[in-house]
């Protein structure tokens, strides 16, 4: 059994106007899916939908985590049982440190999955959180710097992958994270995914390029265009949209 399902999800703007309209996808573990379309087709819409951003509406379906339907979940409930959204533009979090976040992020999983509270202690997490900075070339000095505050888009992103890193997700989304990226961070953040993908976790790859998937082999690819799933196969569609772009799909659904 998928350990994500989405069952003809349908999702809306706060004034009504539909952007998913009707999407079916099934996620397991150890397995990377790549949605790849064009801007503006959705894509962000549907990955802050998954996650339970407030201000999108799940007018029609089901998310199915675990076989659990958390349609009506709130965010922190959605993360607490294993799902995980990198974003493609991070904010800023004045006051609050890279160290602190991480470890009351981590403190409230432990406390959610154990019904008990159950802090992590403090060696642990420390020796734990330099080890992935280290892994993931993070400059050390920004665990004492506020989240996000100030950050070149390569630090944001190799935070959020941080982030993933620490929380051990069962289902990681990410929703553009190679926008903004140099070479260099790409390949690190795309490493970084690739090794977390396994019998623990699964990866929803969102992305309007193929250029992140030369380092992050998909298993599927499903086009999205005009907030639906168009056309599905592996890999060698993605190179497909790469030579040819996505011109074709948009006609035939406009």
């Amino acid at each position: 059994m998928a350990l994500l399902e989405l069952k003809n999800l349908h999702v809306a703007l706060e004034d009504g106007t539909e952007i998913v309209k009707g999407v079916d996808l099934a996620v397991g573990s150890n397995e990377v899916h790549a949605v790849m379309g064009p801007n503006g087709s959705g894509k962000s819409t549907l990955a802050y939908a998954l996650m339970g951003h407030p201000a999108y509406e799940i007018t029609e379906g089901q998310i199915l985590f675990d076989g659990e339907d958390v349609t009506g979940l709130a965010a922190d409930e959605r993360a607490q049982r294993g799902l995980f959204l990198a974003f493609q533009y991070p904010h800023a979090v004045p006051g609050v440190t890279v160290t602190s976040f991480m470890r009351s992020a981590i403190n409230a999983v432990r406390k959610a999955r154990a019904g008990e509270d159950d802090p992590v202690p403090i060696k642990d997490f420390r020796k734990e959180m330099l080890a992935q900075m280290d892994r993931l070339r993070i400059p050390r000095e920004l665990a004492q710097r506020y989240l996000n505050d100030g950050f070149s888009g390569g630090e944001k992103k190799r935070v959020e992958i941080l982030q993933m890193a620490m929380l051990k997700p069962r289902i990681a989304v990410l929703d553009e994270t190679d926008s903004g990226l140099d070479i260099d961070a790409l390949r690190t953040i795309a490493d970084g995914v690739q090794e977390l993908v396994g019998p623990e976790m699964g990866a929803l790859v969102i992305t309007h390029y193929q250029r992140i998937l030369n380092h992050i082999t998909p298993d599927f690819v499903h086009v999205f265009v005009g907030g639906r799933i168009v056309e599905e196969g592996g890999p060698e569609l993605a190179h497909k949209l790469e030579a040819e772009g996505y011109k074709a799909y948009e006609e035939a659904v406009a």
